[in-house]
This record gives C-alpha cells, structure tokens and sequence, in this order.
C-alpha cells in the first residue's frame, strides 16, 4: 500500500468544508491551510478584512480552495450570521473549527467587568452558540467534526489569566457534553489544547518579556515555545477520517509542559 492510500484513508479533507473561526493570522491561519492543502474548502474567518484576504491568497497560491468572512462575533446573532454565511457560501459544513478567542492578562482582582464581559463573549460564550448554529448542518455530514481549540488552562492552571483560564475549561467541559450528546448523529467534538505557541499576538504579549521566557525554558522540557504548524499534524487528525471514533477528548500539543518536570540531567 503506497504512503499516498494511506493519507486518503487518513488523513484527506477532499470535498470537506471546513469553517475556521479567528484564521486570519496565528494557529487558525495555520490550521485553515493545512486544511486546505488536504483538499478541503476553506472558510477564512477574521474581522480584519486585509488579513483574511491575505491568508484566501495565500491558500489560493497553493493551490487550494478559501472564501474569505468577516463576521464580527460578539453575540449569538453575530454566531448565527456566521454560521449562515459559511453554509451559504461554501455549500455547507462539515468541519468547525472554533479558534477565535481572546486574552487580557491581568491578576484576578484587577479584573473588571468589560474585561470579563469581553473574554467570555468570543471564547466561551460565541464558541457554544456556533456549536448549537451548525449542529443541524454538521448532522448532515457523512461524519461532522467540530474541533474547539482550547489550551493548557483546559487542563491545568496558569496565574494572571483567571477568566481566561475560566473559559478554556469550559471548553472542556463543552467538547465532553457535545460529544455524548451528538454522537447519535455521528458527529465528533473533540478539544485541541496547545502550549505556549509563538504568534502575532504571543510574541508582544509573552515572548517579549525576559521574566516569562525564563520561566518557559526552565517549565518546557523542549525549551522552546512552539510553532502554528506544529499543532497543525493533530488539527488535520481530529477532523479527518482517521479519527472517527475519537469524541470528546482533549489534546494537547505543548512540548512536555503537563509533564510537569524531572531532577534528570
């Protein structure tokens, strides 16, 4: 059996469609051209217009397939709009990917209202409403996949990022409860949780201060942050057809950051 049988029969998006929220720029921009290049039709998502243009362009010169929506989400009517301009445009869903999300670091008793009201809205609240928005369309799919990134505060806590961390557990908890409810349907919920990877955004926010740098390569036994395309091996498996009987697991791709350490040279 050549390598090539063996990526359709694992791996190939062919005739998908797939809706990547937050995939102008970072993870997501990374995850919609890999998925792309896998044969799918790409839904690119993002609220900055050049942004998303620029990653339809670039998916475009790779000879894949991407349609470009701005949608702001902020609501559930903004979710719903969503959801209605991807089935419209691309003929459908098959694949959801609920990237979008946001961050503002701050200890917990300095939070405030608009932040909190803020963090919620995209990462937790929005992630549900899409969910809920593209379940009758996902139903339709020989085997609907929803994929909810999450992050290492699904699954362990991290200091000065309490509502965020709040949300990305319940994203958790979510991709567990889809999974039993919409496994009738043969759809797949599964959660990606991904270490400190480098991006845009990261890379001001994190990777700029020497303090937190410090505290990566001491904690990270690879000592290093990771990159967009290194989550993109596992992305590509959760939605595929290799993983159609993988539901309501979270994964996490974070170079040896849960395995908590070791007194070994």
């Amino acid at each position: 059996m050549s390598s090539e049988n063996v990526f359709e029969r694992l791996y190939s998006l062919k005739g998908k469609r797939a809706l990547v929220t937050g995939s102008s720029s970072g993870i997501g921009k990374a995850i919609a051209t890999c998925y792309a290049e896998a044969g799918a039709t790409v839904g690119v998502h993002g609220t900055n217009e050049q942004k998303v243009a620029d990653t339809v362009q670039l998916i475009t010169a790779l000879g894949g397939t991407a349609i470009p929506l701005n949608q702001p989400l902020a609501s559930k009517a903004d979710s719903e709009a969503l959801i209605a301009q991807a089935v419209e445009k691309l003929g459908g869903i098959d694949i959801l990917v609920n990237n979008a999300g946001t961050n503002r670091r701050e200890p917990a008793v300095a939070v405030t209202e608009e932040n909190f009201e803020a963090i919620m809205s995209v990462n937790l609240d929005c992630l549900f409403w899409l969910c809920q928005a593209a379940y009758p369309h996902l139903k339709k799919s020989d085997c609907g996949k929803v994929l909810n990134i999450g992050s290492l505060t699904t699954l362990t806590g991290i200091g000065g990022i309490s509502i965020y961390g709040m949300t990305k557990a319940a994203v958790g908890q979510l991709t567990q409860t889809l999974a039993l409810e919409w496994a009738k349907d043969n759809i797949c919920v599964n959660c990606l949780a991904p270490g400190f990877i480098r991006t845009p955004l990261t890379e001001a926010g994190l990777f700029s201060d020497p303090k937190k740098v410090a505290f990566l390569d001491q904690r990270i036994p690879m000592k290093r942050g990771g990159t967009p395309e290194e989550l993109t091996g596992m992305a590509l498996f959760l939605v595929g057809p290799g993983s159609s009987y993988t539901t309501g697991q979270t994964f996490a791709v974070d170079g040896g950051f849960l395995a908590v350490g070791s007194w070994l040279d």
